[in-house]
């Protein structure tokens, strides 16, 4: 295995556009640029200047093992989200296989490759989009410089978002938030208006009020920004403003600024519908789908086959899971509390499986459907959908107390769902039972159970989980919630020390 680099103190070092290689910023990744190539390629078509942040969210080996070393269970972005569903009860895995110790939430110690992917391939998106940032050291003027610099900021905040979610947890026992509570560093750059001994100090553990702040600006600057420059992207692998108002009411929602959470949520979801109930059978791989807000849209130069979302996800698909190494399933105690009549409860098989699917993963009790194949392993991954925009305002709507509104906001989303839905008033247990039907799969399942400080249950009569050390029940606030720092940041950054690693 290669020698790893330090990782956070040495990305607040690549900020010079002359040391960075093309694949951060070029269309085709395969020559370097100086300043002067970099400001004109940003001021002629800012959209692809960006390319090179959407390629490393679906980069496959950003540990740099190389292909040699055969790493099939991280593969970006989207490996973390898949990793956040297996550390819940709503998905299990029907053999051991990658993503194992994931399903046994037994893989977040600091010598180990998890905690490294997850914090290599976020501090790489801090990377890049300081990168972009750092071109406009006075702040974006034009809205071609505001398209960067809005885009960058949004990627950034994301990065962010996820990071103190993982590397900390941000809720206190009573759910309020922990704001004095250890954080992670924050990588500045000059944009940002610190001094130099600021930037220094802010690469050790900041306090999760300072990070949830950093955030909160990169997040309602990129709308600021987008908004400004009424940036119409040319394809949905771009961040527009509707996108960013999605990330600014996560971050809302995790933070519960309910107002402004149901206003961020509203925002976003303007231009947008639930799909139909035919469109829920199309396998989630498709980024022409009209519900579709933000994803990647994959080609054949740009999968990664085995070691990609389908390939583990996909009991339809010929990968790991259609081959029947590992077939994903849901949970069969969630999969009994949806109704018989809504749509999504054929997303999935019940406990006698069917047999007329055409693989014999697909085949299995509890199977998941809901993710497809387009037989090539080219499928487009979905970053944000409109249905979590209508949720989210719905939960916020129910945490002010508003909770026939929250009926009617939901009620759009299960008119295409659940046609016979009709409730006039919902509760918050309502709105989070909607989410884990809606999302499965999606990456939510972790995330929500950190932020509303509830546990999961997977010991239960007529448990569909593995048996052995795969069946358990976890408390909220348990250590197994949250990462340690990867050994090589503490080894090479010397703002943190063995002192401040998590327990």
């Amino acid at each position: 295995m290669k020698a790893i680099k330090n990782i956070v103190a040495g990305l607040a070092t690549v900020l010079a556009l002359s040391s960075c290689g093309g694949d951060f910023l070029d269309t085709d990744y395969k020559r370097y640029l100086g300043q002067d190539e970099v400001g004109a390629i940003a001021a002629e078509d800012p959209t692809a200047f960006l390319n090179g942040i959407w390629s490393w969210m679906v980069n496959y080996d950003p540990l740099d093992f190389g292909p040699e070393e055969g790493i099939d269970d991280t593969w970006g972005y989207m490996s973390i989200l898949h990793v956040a569903d297996l550390n819940s009860s709503d998905m299990l895995m029907s053999n051991i296989h990658w993503f194992n110790y994931d399903y046994q939430m037994d893989n977040r110690m600091s010598p180990w490759r998890r905690p490294l992917s997850h914090w290599t391939i976020l501090y790489g998106m801090v990377d890049r989009a300081n990168t972009l940032i750092s071109l406009y050291p006075n702040g974006p003027q034009t809205a071609s410089e505001k398209v960067v610099a809005g885009q960058a900021k949004a990627v950034r905040g994301l990065a962010y978002l996820m990071l103190i979610q993982l590397f900390q947890n941000p809720v206190n026992a009573d759910g309020r938030i922990a704001e004095d509570r250890a954080g992670v560093p924050i990588i500045y750059t000059a944009a940002d208006g610190k001094t130099a001994a600021e930037m220094d100090e802010a690469k050790g553990r900041n306090t999760v009020k300072d990070v949830l702040a950093f955030i909160e600006k990169d997040l309602t600057d990129a709308v600021e920004y987008l908004t400004d420059a009424d940036y119409a992207r040319p394809s949905k692998n771009n961040i527009d403003a509707n996108v960013a108002n999605g990330l600014l009411a996560r971050y809302y929602l995790l933070t519960q600024q309910w107002d402004k959470a149901a206003s961020a949520a509203n925002t976003a979801r303007q231009g947008y519908k639930p799909m139909s109930l035919d469109a829920l059978h199309d396998g989630f791989l498709d980024i022409k789908n009209a519900e579709w807000m933000w994803g990647f849209e994959h080609n054949a130069e740009t999968t990664t086959l085995y070691a990609s979302f389908f390939s583990h996800v996909s009991n339809l698909e010929s990968g790991y899971a259609g081959l029947g190494f590992a077939p994903r399933c849901i949970d069969a105690m969630l999969y009994s509390q949806i109704p018989d009549d809504d749509e999504r409860k054929t997303l999935f098989n019940g406990p006698d499986g069917d047999e007329s699917q055409p693989t014999a993963a697909a085949q299995l009790p509890y199977a998941n459907l809901k993710f497809g194949s387009d037989g090539e392993l080219t499928e487009d991954y979905v970053y944000m959908r409109a249905a979590e925009m209508y949720l989210i305002e719905a939960e916020a709507l129910v945490r002010q107390g508003d909770k026939a509104k929250a009926a009617t906001v939901l009620g759009e989303l299960m008119a295409n769902r659940q046609p016979s839905w009709e409730k006039k008033s919902v509760t918050l247990n309502d709105i989070l039972l909607q989410r884990r039907i809606e999302l499965w799969g999606e990456g939510f399942a972790f995330f929500d159970l950190k932020r509303t400080n509830r546990g999961f249950v997977r010991n239960y009569e007529g448990t569909n989980h593995m048996a052995g050390a795969y069946t358990f029940d976890l408390e909220p606030q348990d250590p197994a919630w949250t990462y340690q720092i990867p050994d090589a940041e503490i080894q090479e950054n010397t703002h943190i020390s063995n002192k401040d690693q998590n327990d």
